[in-house]
């Protein structure tokens, strides 16, 4: 009777960082990358070499339902359907030390004369937090409403908005279930009323493959919860 490999190698596709992973369990095993987080991808392998033809070849998402002027595609870099003209091209990223920890996000806003970026960082908060944060103040940045193509390595701000979900939450009253509160309902409610003024595409980008625009927000996320001098998340530090 044969006996099936066993799995020493997890790639983390979509998760809080992802990689390759030699263990579950544990502060720096996969399952904390992925436990918990939204749109989660992931798969153990006996070898890396397999871990890694899954890292460069995943399964493509699933189509969810697209609301109106909230359309989702997911890109590899160098393969994206270039934006149309009269859309502004940005990049988003967030992220927290420890989740929940000190945290921060990046903003790159592609405009005539070069780039502008924005970023800031909070004393305790949380990676999806970051994340629906740096999609708000890319989007307040613009003081009429404009069509905006916006790329995160998010699922989680991705998935809530093209798939309905956080739509269905306000329905609610902000609940995800009948006796469960949905979680950051404060962003995602700023964030559904500035969809709602905007023409958004949000379009889905593998964190840290080398994307010009993700690494950059990374770069200001990562600098921005350095900052001596941190902000307050009011909607986080209270729940405490």
């Amino acid at each position: 009777m044969g006996t099936s490999k066993k799995k020493k190698y997890y790639a983390v596709v979509v998760g809080r960082k992802p990689g390759i992973y030699t263990q579950w369990f544990g502060p720096t095993g996969a399952k904390t990358q992925v436990e918990g987080h939204a749109g989660a991808l992931y798969k153990g392998f006996p070898t890396r070499a397999e871990a890694q033809a899954f890292m460069a070849a995943p399964p493509s998402p699933r189509r969810g339902r697209q609301a109106r002027s909230r359309t989702a595609t997911a890109s590899k870099f160098g393969a994206e359907k270039p934006p149309a003209a009269d859309q502004v091209v940005v990049y988003t990223d967030g992220g927290a030390t420890h989740n929940p920890g000190p945290g921060g996000y990046g903003v790159v806003i592609e405009v005539p004369g070069g780039p502008h970026e924005l970023s800031a960082g909070y004393r305790r908060t949380t990676n999806n937090r970051m994340e629906l944060m740096a999609a708000i103040a890319a989007l307040q940045w613009f003081e009429a409403p404009a069509k905006v193509l916006l790329h995160t390595d998010s699922r989680y701000v991705v998935d809530g908005i093209t798939k309905g979900w956080a739509e269905k939450w306000r329905a609610n009253n902000w609940m995800r279930t009948k006796r469960e509160a949905a979680r950051n309902a404060d962003l995602w409610r700023v964030l559904l009323e500035l969809c709602d003024r905007h023409t958004v595409e949000f379009r889905w980008v593998r964190g840290h493959a080398g994307i010009p625009g993700n690494e950059r927000c990374d770069q200001l996320s990562v600098a921005a919860r350095a900052n001596p001098v941190l902000l307050e998340d009011h909607g986080y530090e209270p729940q405490r």
